[in-house]
């Protein structure tokens, strides 16, 4: 089986109020467990907020760090799930529902290379 990135594209700002994100976190829970019983699941990660990020540079015989996310934008990863699916039709299909619970745009890449356990 072939692994995919699915990764959760979440606008900059604020997080959003209990009422909404107390149902987008069952929501993704509910998907955790589908992709689990489905044996599509290898793992999954939330992100803190862009701006708690640090950028590593290759510069001349050392490393150059930079606070920040590494592009300026409105939007960033947010979290991500790594899946095994047998094509990227199926992936699409789990990236569908994924949109559907989390409400943000969700992009699906399939994994060039994977070392796992």
């Amino acid at each position: 089986m072939a692994h995919y990135l699915l990764s959760i594209y979440q606008p900059d700002g604020g997080v959003p109020s209990a009422e909404i994100l107390d149902k987008v976190m069952t929501d993704i829970a509910e998907l955790n467990q589908e992709l689990r019983r489905a044996g599509a699941w290898v793992f999954t990660a939330g992100l803190h907020q862009a701006d708690t990020s640090t950028v590593v540079r290759n510069g001349d015989n050392e490393a150059l760090l930079t606070d920040g996310p590494f592009t300026e934008g409105k939007e960033h990863v947010g979290g991500l799930w790594i899946i095994q699916a047998p094509d990227l039709d199926a992936a699409l299909d789990w990236g569908r529902k994924a949109a559907a619970a989390t409400t943000l745009p969700i992009e699906v890449r399939p994994v060039a290379y994977y070392e796992g356990t």
